[in-house]
């Protein structure tokens, strides 16, 4: 008998929309340290890459829209990524919810008895947070958040020390992403990549290396299912 599947999703743009719960605490940030606010679209855009990053490169693409170079070191980032967690945790999940056809997919997958796991930039605490609020965490077994290990993605070894701990096997898994982040970490693991549309990220579908397309996770489990019986 063959070894199980695994899939490996990541969390936000992926299994859930947070952008308008992670806009709420990103413009609470950049008012309260003086820096204009941000649209829905650009929040997307830097969602993926974990709270600092997304701080410190929006502070960015703020001075070069406004033409206003404010100079932030590493101290001030430091605390705005700090006050943006605090904000975060309070306000996790007032709009937050499910891409279309999550439940479904996980449901299917749960009946099917496929491993799985999330590999996700956002902090293991408030991954775990988001995930009970909504009602999925219970799907999985294992959650990687961006600070779990000593490394995140898109270094493969996010995504493999994820596969050893919960026992799965690196081929017979497969990785569902919605960026380029997602994608770099499941090719240079050797892992089949689904690249979910309308993510978090600036880069469109043909500049993300990928192996399937999906709109959204309906009709997800006829690609799945043919892995299953390979």
């Amino acid at each position: 008998m063959s070894q199980k599947l695994t899939i490996l999703f990541d969390l936000d743009g992926t299994l859930i929309d947070t952008a308008p719960d992670l806009m709420s605490a990103h413009n609470h940030v950049m008012k309260k340290f003086g820096y204009i606010e941000s649209e829905l679209e650009d929040i997307k855009k830097l969602a993926g890459r974990g709270s600092k990053a997304m701080i410190k490169k929006s502070i960015h693409e703020i001075a070069e829209r406004t033409g206003k170079i404010k100079k932030t070191n590493e101290n001030e980032a430091e605390e705005m990524t700090k006050e943006f967690i605090n904000y975060y945790s309070q306000n996790i999940c007032k709009e937050s919810k499910p891409r279309v056809g999550v439940l479904g997919f996980l449901t299917w997958c749960k009946k099917n008895s496929i491993s799985m796991a999330v590999c996700t930039n956002k902090q293991e605490h408030l991954s775990i947070d988001l995930l009970k609020k909504i009602k999925l965490y219970d799907f999985f077994e294992y959650i990687a958040g961006g600070n779990t290990f000593n490394y995140n993605k898109p270094d493969p070894r996010h995504l493999t020390s994820t596969i050893e701990i919960i026992g799965g096997n690196i081929k017979k898994s497969i990785m569902v992403g919605d960026s380029e982040t997602d994608s770099k970490a499941a090719k240079a693991s050797g892992l089949t990549f689904i690249l979910i549309e309308n993510g978090y990220t600036e880069k469109k579908p043909d500049q993300i290396h990928y192996d399937h397309l999906i709109k959204n996770f309906v009709g997800l489990k006829e690609i799945i299912q043919k892995y299953i019986d390979d």
